[in-house]
């Protein structure tokens, strides 16, 4: 997994070990046998990055311990946001939106469904505007994934789409999108919605 320009942390075997509630050499297994990602540092130690450990403990359903779930919200970057959407007319029509509303946003843009999971893990967006439609991926499924796996900081959602609107509306907002716009919609009420959304972190 690519390892983003935000805040890294890396384990000890010893300290997965302490987190998932097991013995030392139990945590030193799993690597050994391939089930948890490492690397090892000159001196021969095990380390082990943060979404590592987290994607590790997801796929076998065990909690997420809240000190971790907590430092990948904490890592999230709500004035960045990322469009998925492989029109590019329109990706490139949303990001001149936001910028002219948002200024001090940082604007990302992915055109499929390769460069989307590289961009959310990597960049950290606070918000992800995402058509439903996408070709080669369930826009469905990519959004339950981003709210239900804590490696994505639970960013704020704000699905598009062009198909049948109230049935994909309900759908979607179903599975953790924040927010629904059928295409075309009015840029001052996607901006509203973003403002709205905003407020929510705020202190």
């Amino acid at each position: 997994m690519a390892k983003g320009d935000y805040k890294i942390r890396i384990f000890s075997a010893l300290e997965v070990a302490n987190i998932c509630g097991v013995v030392n050499q139990t945590a030193i297994n799993w690597i050994r046998n391939s089930y948890l990602k490492a690397f090892t540092t000159p001196g021969g130690q095990y380390r082990v990055y943060a979404e590592d450990l987290m994607e590790f403990l997801e796929s076998r359903g065990m909690r997420i311990p809240d000190e971790l779930a907590e430092q990948f919200r904490e890592d999230v970057e709500w004035e960045k946001a990322l469009i998925i959407d492989d029109d590019r007319m329109f990706n490139d029509l949303i990001k001149e939106v936001i910028q002219a509303e948002f200024p001090a946003f940082s604007i990302l843009q992915a055109f499929d469904g390769f460069d989307a999971g590289r961009m959310l893990l990597e960049k950290r967006p606070g918000f992800v505007i995402m058509d439903i439609d996408l070709p080669g991926i369930d826009g469905h499924a990519l959004c339950k994934r981003i709210k239900e796996e804590a490696v994505f900081g639970k960013p704020f959602i704000i699905a598009v789409t062009g198909m049948n609107a109230q049935e994909e509306r309900d759908k979607i907002l179903a599975e953790g999108a924040d927010a629904f716009f059928p295409k075309p919609f009015e840029f001052k009420a996607f901006t509203n919605t973003i403002h709205e959304l905003y407020k929510r972190i705020q202190p």
